[in-house]
């Protein structure tokens, strides 16, 4: 029996888009509700997928805000979907991450931030550190973009320009617990990578930031420049105490779907090679 090549594709894919949906693998990672308030924040392409398929399933009372990509939104009831920009960071973005911020200040022991996060996520939530502006990471950005610079290297830029990626949402966020729910569009999906790990302890540092922009020769603007070099606060390292109640787990990644389409394929009789990690290079977060 012959295989029509564009249908086994198109299945292929289909198949491996299902694999990671928030629907299917949103409910058996859910945690157990507090005592207190439950408070949803997320940002990134999949993110408000992610707090649909929370709604659909938590068991009791919830708030929220999540910023997702334009086109990428869904009716929510009780969590707020926004969306802003991407991959170059706008106005609707700042003040969803200012919005954000606010959220997750001032709680307590007895509650729960459940964080949303997928790919698309750094240009998404955009919150310049003290004394930077929008319009100076907007030229970073896009200088980055330029540049050739992986996503790895843009993202340890962004956490040292922001007030808060590199853990610093989690770091807010203390005392709550902190879960997040984490779709990882990276190669390694290495949790401070994705989104530039808002809610995640950040290895890196100000002169691993300096040193990628000077690797790409990019001078402006001089504010950032400045900014990197005065190394005023680092970002959250991992025996932060203010992390000491965040926990994350990854719940779709690359290789699941990669496996899902291969399995799809052996069934059609057709023998996959999977490269999944050994794959070279990084994939650059642009779309």
């Amino acid at each position: 029996m012959s295989i029509e090549p564009r249908e086994i594709l198109r299945a292929m894919f289909d198949t491996a888009v299902a694999a990671a949906s928030p629907s299917r693998r949103i409910p058996g990672y859910l945690p157990s509700p507090p005592k207190g308030r439950t408070i949803i924040v997320g940002a990134g392409k999949a993110s408000a997928l992610m707090a649909k398929a929370v709604e659909e399933n938590w068991p009791g009372p919830l708030t929220g805000l999540v910023v997702t990509r334009d086109g990428h939104s869904v009716p929510c009831s009780g969590i707020e979907i926004v969306e802003a920009s991407h991959p170059v960071p706008d106005a609707r973005g700042l003040r969803a991450a200012e919005r954000i911020r606010g959220v997750v200040d001032g709680l307590g022991p007895d509650d729960l931030v459940l964080a949303l996060i997928s790919g698309g996520g750094s240009a998404l939530l955009t919150l310049p550190a003290p004394g930077l502006t929008l319009q100076d990471k907007q030229a970073v950005n896009a200088a980055l973009l330029r540049s050739g610079a992986s996503i790895g290297e843009m993202n340890i830029v962004r956490k040292h320009l922001s007030a808060i990626k590199g853990g610093r949402l989690a770091a807010a966020a203390h005392p709550a617990q902190v879960v997040t729910l984490l779709i990882s569009d990276v190669p390694g999906d290495d949790p401070a990578l994705i989104a530039s790990g808002p809610t995640v302890a950040d290895p890196s540092t100000f002169a691993d930031a300096a040193a990628v922009l000077k690797k790409y020769g990019i001078t402006e603007p001089r504010s950032v420049i400045e900014h990197l070099n005065r190394a005023k606060e680092e970002t959250p390292k991992a025996d932060d105490v203010r992390l000491s109640r965040a926990q994350t787990i990854t719940i779709a990644a690359p290789q699941l779907s990669l496996e899902a389409a291969a399995e799809l394929a052996r069934k059609a009789g057709i023998t996959p090679l999977i490269l999944g990690d050994a794959l070279e290079g990084e994939a650059r977060e642009v779309g």
